[in-house]
């Protein structure tokens, strides 16, 4: 059905009564998956700890994550995919039990596609403070209770030196690939910078070298939203019934990135000012299309997400900034020496072209095509979920 299908991944579109009514019933507190659920196609990391930037250490941490294809005799096949903000380790693959949506990138792996199953080992694992397997704010703690508010602040690079601790752990020394879009992006980047040896080829999609003082103000404000939600109760509502969690502050926050995720051009063109129904929005009964759209992958959003976790995702992405720590942005990507494909949407308004041609200027290795790869796409920000034929060829050619 539609309804399991993630809206990152598929055009706006309107919604009809049908689909609202999937929908009906109190959301539950956490859309968080725990331990006892179905897992799906999941497996699990070893336990590991981890030292973070924060000068904390988190402890008894797994990482959740998925696989396609073989490792070869030799392990020189391995690709890691990473996901964006709000996705997860089901990169393809139908909706099931244990997946609330089918796979974000299902179009692009799988045998003879972009990313060749039958040629590479595909690994994606969800992110570190993800709501979706990994260790994150929804887990429990070694006292046996639900981390909440107290689990420790994560950077990118926390979440970048955990996915090498999983590498360690599948025994790949070296990456024939790593690919990332927009946080994944962020990733992919300090790995190749912190680590330049263990990947051969990297793929960065729609992802800045730093984030803005004007995205900081973007994700602040979804911030605030889930914070001034009375049900969100500082982080501790995971005993809260369903329809009294924190899911009106979650709803807004995802209508928010909604919109800085497409284009003011995809919107206009595909809703107008369309009614919703015939009831007339300047009556308080009516609705116009849009809005109807926004409500409906915001309320879907929260049956799939943890607040916390957000919380914890977004502070993350504040975070990044390759040339922290490190002479300038220009000399840190001076260190990406591998072969590297860099692609950016002309659309986009959320990381604009800019970051990604500064990216392109700087790396020290082969940057594949000798430019940066631009996609036109009405999309905005998700054309790099959404032009799947686009990014697809680049890929192709890219990894082959």
């Amino acid at each position: 059905m539609d309804f399991q299908i993630s809206e990152d991944s598929a055009p706006s579109e309107f919604i009809s009564e049908e689909q609202r009514r999937q929908l009906v019933g109190r959301p539950p507190a956490s859309g968080a998956w725990r331990v006892g659920d179905n897992l799906g196609d999941r497996k699990f990391s070893q336990v590991f700890s981890l030292p973070l930037e924060s000068g904390e250490t988190l402890n008894q941490a797994v990482l959740s994550y998925e696989t396609w294809g073989e490792l070869n005799a030799t392990k020189s096949n391995a690709v890691l995919v990473l996901h964006a903000l709000t996705g997860d380790s089901h990169t393809t693959g139908p909706s099931a039990p244990g997946h609330p949506t089918s796979g974000w990138w299902g179009g692009l792996i799988g045998p003879g596609l972009a990313i060749d199953t039958n040629k590479y080992f595909v690994v994606t694992p969800n992110v570190l403070g993800g709501c979706q397997g990994s260790t994150g704010p929804a887990s429990l703690n070694p006292k046996g209770q639900e981390y909440g508010p107290n689990f420790p602040q994560l950077t990118i690079k926390d979440q970048a030196l955990s996915f090498e601790v999983l590498a360690q752990q599948l025994d790949v020394s070296r990456w024939f690939s790593i690919i990332g879009g927009s946080m994944a992006g962020m990733h992919a980047m300090e790995m190749a910078i912190n680590s330049p040896q263990s990947v051969e080829r990297l793929a960065i999609l729609a992802a800045p070298p730093f984030t803005t003082a004007d995205q900081i103000a973007l994700n602040t404000v979804q911030l605030e939203a889930i914070r001034s939600d009375a049900n969100f109760a500082g982080g501790s509502y995971y005993d809260a019934k369903p329809g009294f969690g924190p899911h009106r502050g979650l709803a807004l926050a995802r209508r928010m990135a909604l919109l800085n995720y497409r284009s003011p051009k995809e919107l206009n063109d595909r809703f107008g000012r369309t009614w919703q129904s015939k009831v007339s929005p300047l009556t308080e009964a009516g609705k116009y299309a849009v809005e109807s759209y926004l409500d409906f992958h915001g309320n879907k959003f929260v049956r799939r997400f943890d607040a916390n976790s957000y919380v914890t995702l977004v502070n993350a992405m504040n975070s990044h900034d390759i040339g922290r720590g490190r002479d300038s942005v220009e000399s840190a990507l001076e260190e990406i020496s591998c072969s590297t494909l860099v692609i950016g949407v002309d659309s986009d308004r959320l990381f604009p072209l800019s970051g990604q041609e500064l990216i392109a200027n700087s790396i020290s290795g082969n940057l594949h095509g000798g430019q940066l790869h631009v996609i036109q796409s009405e999309y905005g920000h998700d054309g790099f979920l959404i032009e799947l034929d686009a990014v697809g060829k680049l890929l192709e050619d890219f990894l082959s």
